[in-house]
């Protein structure tokens, strides 16, 4: 309703003076919640625009030439602390080798997502000859010194199609 039609409201002789008072005093309780919406607004669009902004600021980790390190891993792994990863990235496109450990000769290839986790199939020759194949899930964790720490999420394709976790860390330079 704009001023006009509040001020005809308000002065029509046909309304009495107590709905008079009522619409005014119902009339500034909107204005106020419109006010109060208003600035609700603002706020969230603000709180908006710095998230998108940082968003935007975000570097996205970089995987290229980096190597990494088993720290942990579930009984039905067979990467341990004597495998190393070379990783290597060309925009969102990972690959990497391993070996080392049970481990004869393996690699992988991983897709980069939004929030930088790799979504990833793998392939090696174990020490006991078997040809062994999975998939996994890698979520990075920027440590403390700077490293980064994967942490995964893993099932066999190939054998006993069992599921398991590891972590794997950045080897320092």
């Amino acid at each position: 309703m704009s001023k006009s039609n509040v001020r005809v409201i308000i002065v029509d002789p046909r309304f009495s003076v107590e709905f008079q008072a009522f619409v005014v005093q119902h009339l500034a309780l909107l204005v106020k919640m419109q006010a109060e919406m208003l600035q609700q607004l603002t706020e969230m669009n603000r709180q908006m625009a710095e998230m998108n902004q940082q968003m935007a600021e975000r570097s996205r980790i970089n995987y290229n030439h980096r190597r990494f390190v088993s720290v942990s891993n579930s009984g039905n792994g067979e990467v341990t602390a004597e495998t190393i990863f070379h990783y290597h990235q060309e925009g969102d496109l990972v690959w990497a080798t391993y070996r080392g450990g049970a481990i004869v000769f393996g690699s992988l290839i991983a897709k980069v997502d939004e929030q930088d986790c790799l979504e990833m199939r793998y392939q090696h020759l174990n020490s006991n000859g078997e040809l062994m194949t999975g998939k996994c899930r890698s979520t990075p964790e920027l440590l403390p010194d700077g490293r980064l720490r994967l942490r995964e999420v893993w099932q066999w394709t190939s054998g006993d199609l069992s599921r398991g976790e590891s972590v794997v860390e950045e080897v320092r330079a």
